[in-house]
């Protein structure tokens, strides 16, 4: 079994298109205002984003993008103008994390792993 995609809402469809767009993501279905769908840079998984009515930010959806240039790609990204909510932070599950906000408030973390993703020390054996 693979994960194909995840599906988020969306509030602006255009605002929510420009910013996966700026973090890299590759557009392959587009349909306003209502749906997007999204190649991922690596790795062939898909992102989508949905109109819904009544959907406000919160802590969920925690939306997780792995890079292995986090640092970089977090300033190239501040260079676009991207607001960060965190810079890039070693987090005591040996992940490097930063986090912002999508337009329709979905927390978004970009993170490097490594080979702490899927074998950390404490993985079940």
């Amino acid at each position: 079994m693979r994960l194909n995609q995840v599906t988020v809402p969306l509030v602006d469809y255009d605002a929510s298109k420009a910013f996966y767009l700026k973090l890299g993501l590759n557009l392959i279905v587009d349909a306003p205002p209502r749906y997007a769908r999204f190649e991922m840079p690596e790795g062939g998984s898909t992102f989508s984003i949905e109109k819904v009515q009544g959907v406000g930010g919160s802590e969920w959806p925690l939306i997780w993008f792995e890079s292995d240039r986090l640092d970089a790609l977090v300033n190239e990204l501040k260079a676009k103008g991207v607001s960060f909510e965190s810079d890039p932070t070693d987090m005591a599950y040996l992940w490097r994390v930063a986090t912002l906000r999508d337009p329709a408030g979905n927390l978004v973390a970009l993170y490097h792993a490594g080979e702490n993703r899927l074998n950390p020390p404490w993985r079940v054996k």
